[in-house]
């Protein structure tokens, strides 16, 4: 698990229910490794309603969308109390650092890509999933050759589940004007565009602070 000033900077790291969750969890036998590869079924859950969404009809879809938002949730809280108990807790083990990426990027594509083919647009899916590995990527990098976790946006993960979830829960009322995939195809494209900007924001950056030798 990476050190504490390589962290992703989350506000809900300091809430009283999380820290509620962190302690219950620390006292069991489950370990940060475990929960990052929990992670990943709940992606894998979310994926799978997507899919099953684009599939269905009336509430049968509308109960599938719901469900995928529930996995895309369950993801994001996996990736908050594997850091918590890493860190937090003293849980970390010597392969945590693995444990803490891969998962991550096994999510995105999980996700995303099945929320393409759910609107018919796999490629858009695949496109999205790319550029977000790539944001990753950048800041994996940059933090292989000595400098800070740069986390900066506009679409890092806790952006683009946000944006996902959102479209995905609007799309629940899109019968009601006539529409169905049009909010998940908008926030699809949304990803792709603002992972890309995101992944070129980060090498500048990362550009700009190898070059005056700082770890800025």
């Amino acid at each position: 698990m990476a050190m504490n000033n390589d962290r992703r900077p989350l506000a809900s790291r300091d809430t009283g229910w999380a820290r509620t969750i962190a302690r219950r969890l620390a006292a069991t036998s489950l370990t940060p490794d475990r929960v990052s590869q929990l992670s990943m079924l709940a992606a894998a859950i979310a994926g799978g309603c997507y899919l099953l969404a684009g599939h269905s009809e009336g509430w049968v879809r509308g109960l599938w969308l719901v469900l995928a938002v529930l996995g895309c949730q369950g993801r994001l809280l996996c990736n908050l109390f594997d850091g918590m108990l890493a860190i937090e807790s003293g849980k970390a083990s010597a392969e945590g650092a693995f444990w803490n990426e891969v998962p991550d990027r096994v999510s995105d594509t999980l996700i995303l890509v099945a929320a393409g083919y759910a609107i018919s647009e796999p490629a858009l899916g695949w496109a999205a999933a790319a550029l977000a590995i790539l944001t990753a990527y950048v800041r994996a990098f940059g933090q292989a050759c000595g400098q800070v976790a740069d986390f900066v946006g506009p679409m890092a993960k806790p952006h683009r589940m946000a944006l996902l979830t959102g479209a995905t829960l609007l799309s629940l009322f899109a019968p009601l004007w006539g529409g169905r995939d049009e909010l998940l195809l908008a926030a699809l494209w949304l990803i792709a565009i603002g992972s890309l900007i995101t992944a070129w924001r980060r090498g500048r950056r990362l550009r700009l602070a190898m070059a005056s030798g700082g770890r800025d």
